[in-house]
């Protein structure tokens, strides 16, 4: 089998060839063109950040892809679906709030921006898989609608899956509340009690009412209520609330891969990742941590394992920057290099996605890089 091409451009310019350039050059020599857009929807899938954290995509990129399509005569629109936990992303009303906030509306990208699951995250069509974990996938109906994806990615770490690429933008990020009920559901949090202070922050901040305080002022979790989304481990500033690392991690990964083949399913697709303010957690954070790395720049690809594997090979052949979190962890090297994103989160694994993402014919892990 032939490896999948990953194409690459570098963040130096010149006049006359600035990064917006660089970006329209890049995805036209990784062949967007071969796509028919002439009067297709185009569902642009992209984290419009959440207002606090300054790490998310800029939307003068967004712009540009918008405006190229456009040109091929599509019908783009940028969409995301709602949040499982609560914060400004968690409704259609708040999470247009949020993009607009973040400089992301119809003036500045040149589209419309469409809430892909609807007001309270209710809206989706069913996907017929039938895989390992996934009988059938609950994807946002705007996105299941489309009859093209392109999917912009922030590659950045990630608390659970290791890293967040097209995969984790793609998989988790378009499925309806539901759908990402069922990716959370064997990943449920645990209070670690000598470390409760009883602030109550995780109480308010729990939309299922699975947590309360006892009468020692102490947090506990209701699991049967639970649904496992991992608000209170992101709000908690005492480290009580923490994730329980078991299987449950892979099988999340996994159940992202079969999302993410449910969303790419019979359609033309095409997937760019920014290498950019490569931050140790999730832009669902209201905050984003120093970088791990220096930025390295854009990169393309049909294949979104093949693209993923390509970025992560990258951040971790790449030197570490001094003052970030790296300095904080023991480290973790494979095949000679630290692999940062195991070194940040020891119990997670990266790779198992991308394993899946293979299994399943959703990608390949051999990849040719072509910089350009």
């Amino acid at each position: 089998m032939a490896k999948s091409k990953v194409y690459f451009t570098d963040l130096r310019t010149k006049p006359g060839n600035n990064m917006l350039d660089k970006l329209e050059k890049l995805v036209k020599t990784a062949g967007i063109e071969k796509i028919d857009f002439k009067n297709q929807y185009v569902a642009i899938k992209i984290h419009f950040g959440e207002p606090g954290n300054l790490a998310y995509i800029r939307p003068n990129y967004a712009a540009r892809i918008v405006r190229l399509i456009k040109q091929l005569g599509g019908k783009p629109f940028l969409t995301d679906a709602n949040t499982l936990y609560t914060g400004r992303r968690h409704n259609a009303v708040d999470h247009l709030d949020a993009a607009y906030e973040n400089g992301y509306n119809p003036l500045t990208v040149g589209c419309q921006i469409i809430i892909a699951d609807g007001l309270k995250g209710t809206e989706y069509r069913e996907i017929e898989v039938d895989l390992k974990h996934t009988k059938s996938a609950k994807i946002g109906s705007a996105i299941a609608d489309a009859d093209i994806i392109i999917s912009m990615n922030h590659f950045k770490g990630h608390e659970m899956t290791g890293f967040g690429g097209a995969l984790k933008n793609i998989g988790m990020g378009s499925g309806s509340r539901g759908g990402k009920l069922f990716m959370h559901s064997s990943s449920k949090p645990i209070i670690k009690i000598k470390n409760c202070v009883g602030c109550g922050l995780c109480v308010r901040s729990c939309a299922h009412f699975a947590i309360t305080l006892n009468d020692n002022r102490k947090a506990t979790i209701d699991y049967e209520k639970c649904v496992g989304c991992g608000q209170c481990v992101a709000v908690c500033q005492y480290d009580a609330a923490q994730v329980k690392w078991d299987e449950a991690a892979v099988i999340a990964s996994e159940k992202i891969a079969e999302y993410t083949y449910a969303v790419l399913k019979d359609k033309p697709h095409f997937h760019i990742n920014f290498i950019m303010d490569v931050s140790p957690n999730c832009d669902c954070w209201s905050n984003n941590d120093m970088p791990l790395i220096p930025n390295l720049g854009i990169a393309a690809s049909f294949d979104p394992v093949a693209l993923d594997k390509a970025c992560a090979d990258m951040v971790n052949n790449a030197p570490a920057l001094h003052g970030c979190v790296l300095d904080e962890v023991e480290h973790v090297h494979v095949d000679g290099h630290d692999d940062k994103f195991t070194s940040i989160y020891h119990k997670t694994d990266w790779r198992a996605a991308l394993r899946h993402g293979e299994e399943i014919g959703l990608g390949s892990l051999e990849y040719e890089l072509i910089k350009i």
